[in-house]
């Protein structure tokens, strides 16, 4: 109970987690204000800001939200960065006396924070470009194969389609010469307490059609707002390409690709539905791997009966594995 408290609202894409959070953060803002800091890989780059339906500007001076439009699209940004961040960024909030609560969809900057990250080796570019030759000469489904061999456990959690994991997972064997899921095991258990007692909130849709019927509305309705125009105006700058992480993020490249002439816009918009369908996948994956999870599963949570839940934890309360809201 001298730990200070914090809320994690974790959930697949096109869930609702931002409204939630909005709705959250008004329903406390007499008695408790809230101070939202985003989790999520695509928010942290300005400029991309309608393939990642990153808050409006008015919505973020309403709710302000640490985390957000801190990188250009050419930099990268690694898990252990965001822990140390984040953790400063609680440290904060919680010295003002507010309730910081941790928004976004990106579970490997949450195992991160809560659970410890691996001293892992800084990226090689020299490495990485082996890799990226490989994989464009023998695909990444070959590539895959080879983690299996040389990381079984790795290969077993990450998808063949996910390249940007696949590379890593082999660079940093090829660095160290370890397998990466000993090294982040061997983290994990050397990690000293995060020192938050933290409520883990996880919003999911009741059923996955309802999932995907909101995954391709809200793809469908970026691109009526100029999701294509936004990656044309990244590609004019000269100095991004598909190898960075920032435009591989989902739906972006699949619209390169479609700028490249890879496809009809038809195609395209099917299958950045298709990789995001995909992605919330792999991300509903992970959440069930996750201990200690209260589920909120419902299409409309009852934000009074949340507030409860939240001020319950505050006080010390258990959490529960499932909660109908």
């Amino acid at each position: 109970m001298s730990k200070p408290a914090c809320v994690a609202l974790m959930g697949p894409t096109a869930s609702g987690k931002t409204a939630l959070a909005f709705a959250l953060a008004d329903a406390l803002e007499d008695s408790l204000p809230v101070d939202l800091i985003s989790v999520d890989s695509a928010l942290i780059y300005r400029g991309m800001d309608i393939g990642t339906a990153k808050p409006s500007a008015e919505e973020r001076r309403r709710y302000p939200h640490a985390l957000i439009d801190i990188l250009d699209p050419v930099q990268s940004y690694s898990a252990a960065r965001f822990r140390e961040d984040a953790l400063a960024l609680m440290r904060e909030s919680h010295a003002r006396g507010h309730l910081p609560v941790l928004v976004g969809g990106t579970m490997l900057y949450y195992r991160a924070l809560f659970g410890g990250i691996a001293d892992l080796p800084d990226a090689d570019p020299a490495v990485r470009q082996r890799i990226a030759a490989q994989a464009a000469e023998l695909g990444w489904a070959t590539l895959h194969e080879e983690l299996a061999r040389v990381d079984p456990e790795a290969a077993a959690r990450i998808h063949p389609n996910d390249p940007q994991r696949i590379a890593r997972a082999l660079e940093v064997h090829a660095l160290t010469g370890r397998a990466l899921s000993q090294l982040q095991r061997e983290g994990r258990e050397a990690a000293s307490d995060c020192g938050w007692r933290v409520l883990r909130l996880a919003l999911a849709p009741e059923d996955r059609e309802t999932l995907h019927r909101r995954i391709a509305e809200r793809f469908r309705l970026m691109l009526a707002q100029g999701f294509v125009e936004e990656v044309e105006a990244l590609r004019a700058r000269g100095d991004l390409h598909l190898a960075l992480p920032s435009m591989r993020a989902v739906g972006y490249r699949q619209i390169w690709e479609y700028l490249d002439g890879k496809g009809d816009r038809a195609t395209m918009e099917e299958r950045g539905i298709i990789a995001t369908r995909q992605f919330a996948k792999r991300q509903m994956t992970w959440l069930r791997s996750e201990p200690s999870l209260d589920w909120l599963v419902t299409q409309a949570p009852d934000v009074g009966r949340l507030v409860e839940r939240v001020r319950r934890h505050l006080d010390g309360g258990l959490g529960c594995d499932k909660l109908e809201i």
